[in-house]
């Protein structure tokens, strides 16, 4: 059976079951415990103006019961319950590639957007986060440029945490788990005649390393982590409401536990290097959200700040030879300011919104290789400074011609200018320093993004939708670089096509989502290893396309019983890619877009109602992914493997105790792989299992 089959036959059964009404079936309502269902709460998104299951866009919601009952503690691992999307796990919290329908970036600025609270990140070095005490997680697919400030190909990912109106308590977690691995987090909500609420919450972390180096007989990952967090919500007036949110977080961790591997034969070696890599990272996230909300129009401002340094030390020879070291330094400024308005009216069958978005990033940073055998250094100091401004639009016609048929457009409009001043310094023992001419680089780039849209809602909970959007990454500057032919690269540009329903079936028994999409981009910005084996350029490829399906399901067949389910199918390929004369990629995969994404869980709560005990609840999940070629030349790859984690609860009113494991039997896979002077993989995490200790007062 092919594709096309798989997919009439999907439709047809959702034709036929929603010929069916619930009317017809006996059910007893009081009996279905609906846990997981994408009703469970009524989730406004932060530029939608309704529930994000019933908006013409494909996309994902993890709630908090989803997040605890799978026991989601890092935002990689939300990759592992939303189709199409993936985040490998570079080795360390400096760079976090992410990729949605094989549209990502592993080096440059992310294709991917992340907003936590409606504050954007910038950089590919501040999306590795901790999530606690989180409301709900929301996946966008494709392009939203014409509801979100910061302009993204790929998608957004939402991250909104509790608010101080809607909880109050104080809630204490202890975790503790094989390779000394033990983690603390208290957090406490109150509010004063439910007009000013407060929050702080605080947490660290520790982990002791999964992986031993040879050379050293030491851990080669251990961890430590601190973060806090404080928000202040205050409603002024009945209309008017304020939201101060202040974030910071600490992480020191020995990373990028790599070895060397044989594509040939696909033997991975021990880890065996003799000087600590590591890297430190300071990051502090601030956000101000004031919102006016009239019978007619809302009105909201986002004021962000965002500043983080890192800094990292790596052995890049990856051997117990003393060749060369690398220390570089990182330190970003992000300033952003957005205001929104969108129309609130009922009673209207015209929705409308309008943005502005603009900010200044200042990126510095310093590379300095150290050449130990010669005792010669380079020293690079790079200061990129990037501004821009984006005017965005949207409107929807609802019941065009007859009930239930609408229609949406939008469209933005972007300008950027950036900067680059490279200063290169060569210092040799005995010799003084060569210090070369200061190169000044500078570009601006601009782009209109249209999207338009065409759904019909068949009933209450259905809906059916075709939309197409163009997506848009302006260039930008390889700050390393040693030739002056590969400084700079282009902008990429791509029209995204979707074809989707969702609806839910049977009193909400039953809620399905299915959207097939066809992307084609122009000027692929591509990451390659430098002609010397140390770093990375990027360059643009001519032309790729990516196809594929996603669906989800949530099946609540009896009381206290749930199924989901979630896959995602991506066919990406480069269409026409030639790195230089003699070597073509046309027709090959793109490198770290799986194949497949996978993900069966299924929960059961058992009522005990005992005096000490008031129920149990079991989780298991299967999560699977690949195939994934990791370079452009799909010689070195990782077939499809599935991964097992379950988790127990004993719970009494505001009291939990969990017992947990992840990668149940210990899978044996390559979770990141990268080309230098040689071939290098990382593996995955292998069995981990623990405890939970939860308290709310």
């Amino acid at each position: 059976m092919n594709l096309k089959h798989i997919l009439l036959f999907i439709f047809l059964f959702c034709t036929i079951i929603d010929s069916i009404h619930a009317d017809d079936i006996p059910i007893d309502n009081d009996s279905i415990k609906m846990r997981y269902t994408a009703k469970e709460v009524v989730i406004e998104s932060f530029k939608q103006n309704s529930d994000i299951s019933v908006q013409p866009i494909s996309a994902s919601i993890l709630s908090a019961s989803i997040i605890k009952e799978n026991n989601i503690v890092h935002i990689k691992e939300v990759s592992a319950f939303v189709p199409n999307l993936f985040m490998p796990d570079y080795g360390s919290k400096m760079t976090s590639p992410v990729y949605i329908r094989g549209i990502g970036s592993a080096k440059n600025a992310p294709s991917v957007g992340l907003y936590v609270d409606g504050v954007p990140y910038f950089d590919r070095s501040t999306f590795d986060i901790n999530i606690s005490d989180i409301d709900r997680i929301e996946v966008l697919r494709g392009p939203q440029g014409t509801i979100y400030g910061r302009n993204t190909m790929g998608g957004i990912i939402n991250v909104f945490t509790k608010s101080p109106l809607k909880t109050t308590g104080t809630n204490i977690n202890l975790s503790a788990g094989n390779y000394n691995t033990y983690q603390t987090a208290i957090s406490h909500y109150g509010n004063v005649d439910n007009k000013v609420g407060y929050s702080l919450s605080g947490n660290y972390m520790h982990a002791g390393g999964y992986f031993m180096n040879k050379t050293t007989g030491k851990r080669a990952d251990p961890i430590g982590a601190v973060s806090t967090r404080a928000r202040l919500s205050w409603r002024i007036m009945p209309r008017l409401t304020a939201n101060l949110i202040l974030a910071y977080e600490y992480s020191d961790q020995d990373g990028y536990p790599y070895r060397i591997y044989d594509k040939e034969t696909k033997k991975m070696e021990d880890i065996n290097y003799d000087a600590r890599s590591f890297y430190r990272r300071n990051m502090s996230t601030n956000g101000l959200n004031i919102e006016y909300v009239t019978d007619n129009f809302k009105l909201g401002s986002q004021t962000s700040f965002q500043f983080y340094d890192g800094k990292q030390g790596l052995d890049q020879d990856f051997s117990p030879e003393n060749l060369y070291y690398v220390d570089f330094y990182q330190r970003q400024q992000m300033y952003s300011q957005e205001f929104n308005i969108k129309s609130l009216r009922e009673d209207s069958n015209y929705k409308w919104q309008f943005g502005i978005f603009g900010f200044h990033q200042n990126y510095f940073q310093v590379n300095d290789v150290d050449y130990r055998s010669s005792k010669k250094h380079v020293l690079q100091n790079v200061h990129n400074p990037t501004e821009g401004i984006a005017l965005y639009h949207q409107s929807t016609l609802n019941d065009i011609f007859i009930p239930g048929l609408s229609a949406t457009f939008g469209i933005r409009y972007d300008w950027e200018r950036t900067k680059s001043s490279l200063i290169r310094t060569t210092k040799n023992p005995d010799a003084k320093p060569d210090v070369e001419p200061e190169v000044k680089i500078k570009d601006h780039f601009s782009q209109i993004t249209p999207k338009g849209s065409i759904q019909y809602a068949f009933n209450r909970d259905g809906l059916a939708y075709f939309s197409v959007s163009k997506g848009y990454k302006t260039g930008g500057f390889n700050n390393t670089a040693d030739e002056d032919k590969d400084r700079t690269f282009d902008p990429e540009h791509s029209w995204c096509y979707e074809l989707g329903t969702k609806s839910g079936f049977l009193d909400n028994l039953l809620y399905l989502d299915l959207t097939l999409f066809y992307i084609k981009w122009n000027d692929q910005q591509i990451s390659q290893t430098k002609p010397t084996g140390q770093g990375f350029l990027i360059r643009n490829a001519g032309k790729s396309e990516s196809k594929g399906i996603e669906f989800s399901a949530q099946v609540n067949p009896v009381r206290n019983l749930s199924f989901q389910l979630s896959y995602g199918y991506t066919h990406a390929k480069y269409k026409e890619y030639k790195e230089s004369e003699t070597t073509s990629y046309d027709n090959n995969y793109l490198p770290m877009v799986p194949k497949n994404t996978l993900a069966i869980s299924a929960n059961y709560t058992i009522e005990t109602n005992q005096q000490w005990l008031d129920n149990i609840m079991l989780n298991a999940q299967y999560t699977g992914v690949g195939k994934i070629y990791w370079n452009d030349t799909n010689d070195v790859e990782q077939s499809y493997y599935g991964l097992y984690s379950g988790k127990v609860s004993f719970v009494k009113k505001q009291f939990s105790l969990d017992l947990w494991a992840k990668n149940i039997g210990s899978k044996n896979y390559i979770a990141y792989y990268f080309k230098s002077s040689g071939d290098f993989v990382q593996k995955g995490k292998p069995f981990t299992c623990g405890i939970n200790v939860n308290m709310k007062f």
